[in-house]
């Protein structure tokens, strides 16, 4: 619970880029698109996202990803990957 208290309510694109592990682009992309809830602070509009919303928006991928994964619409790259280095 102590660690809940110590984390910032609010993180920035970059913050949230590193949580998953992507580039601040993609983040911006994410706000830009609708998928990640953000608002905008201050006079240059700097972005911020709420710790809540990173966690939806991870929780929500993962439901997207099993539902894709459900009707067969998704192939698994890493077990393909994964067989072609078996065979090298």
């Amino acid at each position: 619970m102590t660690d809940e208290l110590n984390q910032p309510r609010f993180l920035t694109p970059t913050q949230v880029a590193e949580e998953l592990n992507v580039k601040p682009n993609q983040v911006h992309a994410l706000i830009k698109a609708g998928d990640l809830r953000a608002f905008q602070v201050g006079g240059r509009g700097m972005w911020r996202i709420g710790r809540q919303d990173v966690e939806d928006f991870i929780a929500e991928a993962y439901r997207r990803t099993a539902q894709r994964i459900a009707a067969g619409e998704l192939e698994d790259a890493d077990a393909d990957a994964v067989g072609e280095a078996q065979e090298a």
